[in-house]
């Protein structure tokens, strides 16, 4: 008899997660149908896409206001489909908001529910963990140190690993990136990654920027690289690169290459600035010293705390080495420490000072090895195992 899969996936990184966990399941069970809100690999892989992930990518609160009545549609066209079609299980891949309220609907029908990748309650939030224990059958989550949270919450919960963690070598080669990027081998790197969104490229290039430039007065010799995630991104970031020119810098187009241009420019640098968020685990997996930094307009700061009810969060850190760590292992500058000053006393530290670049080598690569595991299989077994209980 043909189980059937449903699977919801909002963005690009979460279709190529989602493919996976599909290979993995037809390796073990053939007779399959997936169905549901994915991308190009998802396709690949044979799943019937009912709607483009495309509905569901939005960035920040006022994209996602402007997509609203898309979004709602979309919403009711899948869960008037799924609830007529009742697939074996329904796995939401990340999209918190669609996908929990989807599978609080599901489930009170009686369909189970498997989400993947849990919303950082750890760090905002944490009352969502009551619509999560009505929504989810069993919660798979990226970090260790999640278990527990569900745990204790009663919710059934599998650690399956980050998928980035075995995608990215555990010994990385500089020397090969940079030929890839052609870049001097022996020079001094420093990375620049200010963000993919327009906002932050607003609030962030120009103190990025200032820094290097600052950096290049104290040593000519520096290099700089920056990757940039599309050509309108590009045009906004060379705008402000004409008000604060920067000797030797290299920017990089990461939608021109088969392999992400990005992870070049992590494997390339010796050293980096970099907007807090998932580009910082990714920094962490390749044993780079990096300075985390962020801004917030007021207004959005007001927004976020509005929507949270908190003024910061629950963890003394938001960048994610130092989350899953437990400590500033690496610093970071948030609003108004994030000064080109600042950023130049901590970039040379990160490129000098070589006991602390040994520790926090050893540090990352432990950390490395805590999230490597086999994700796509693990989380495959777990989706089964739900559609055969229920």
């Amino acid at each position: 008899m043909t189980k059937k899969i449903a699977i919801v996936a909002g963005e690009p990184s979460g279709d190529l997660l989602a493919s996976r966990i599909i290979g993995g399941i037809k390796e073990t069970q053939q007779d399959v149908h997936f169905t549901g809100i994915g991308g190009p690999h998802m396709q690949e892989m044979g799943m019937d896409i009912q709607y483009s992930m495309d509905a569901l990518t939005v960035f920040g609160y006022v994209d996602a206001l402007k997509s609203l009545p898309k979004l709602i549609r979309t919403y009711k066209g899948l869960e008037k489909n799924l609830l007529k079609q009742r697939p074996d299980v329904f796995v939401g891949v990340d999209a918190p908001d669609f996908n929990l309220r989807l599978e609080h609907r599901l489930r009170a029908e009686g369909i189970p529910t498997v989400h993947f990748v849990g919303p950082s309650i750890w760090a905002w939030r944490y009352e969502r963990i009551q619509k999560i224990r009505e929504a989810v059958s069993h919660m798979l989550v990226l970090f260790p140190f999640e278990t527990a949270i569900y745990e204790k919450e009663g919710i059934p919960v599998t650690f399956v690993g980050h998928p980035t963690a075995s995608q990215i070598p555990l010994v990385p080669d500089k020397v090969a990136a940079r030929r890839r990027l052609n870049l001097p081998v022996d020079a001094k790197i420093v990375a620049i990654l200010p963000g993919s969104r327009a906002s932050e490229i607003k609030l962030l290039a120009e103190p990025f920027l200032r820094a290097a430039q600052l950096l290049a007065e104290r040593d000519s010799s520096l290099h700089f690289i920056v990757p940039i995630v599309n050509a309108e991104r590009r045009q906004q970031f060379n705008q402000i690169l004409k008000e604060i020119p920067v000797p030797n810098l290299h920017i990089y187009d990461t939608k021109l290459a088969q392999t992400p241009i990005s992870w070049d420019v992590m494997e390339a640098c010796d050293a980096a600035i970099v907007a807090s968020g998932t580009a910082t685990l990714e920094m962490a997996l390749y044993k780079r010293p990096m300075v985390i930094a962020y801004k917030l307009t007021p207004m959005m700061k007001r927004l976020m705390e509005w929507k949270s009810g908190q003024s910061k969060p629950y963890v003394p850190w938001v960048g994610l080495p130092n989350v899953l760590l437990g400590h500033f292992a690496v610093p970071e500058l948030l609003q108004e420490d994030c000064t080109p000053e600042n950023l130049v006393e901590a970039c040379i530290n990160a490129l000098e000072n070589e006991m602390y670049i040994a520790k926090l080598k050893q540090e990352f690569m432990q950390l490395h090895l805590s999230l490597k595991q086999d994700t796509a299989k693990i989380a495959a077994d777990v989706i089964l195992q739900v559609a055969n209980r229920f």
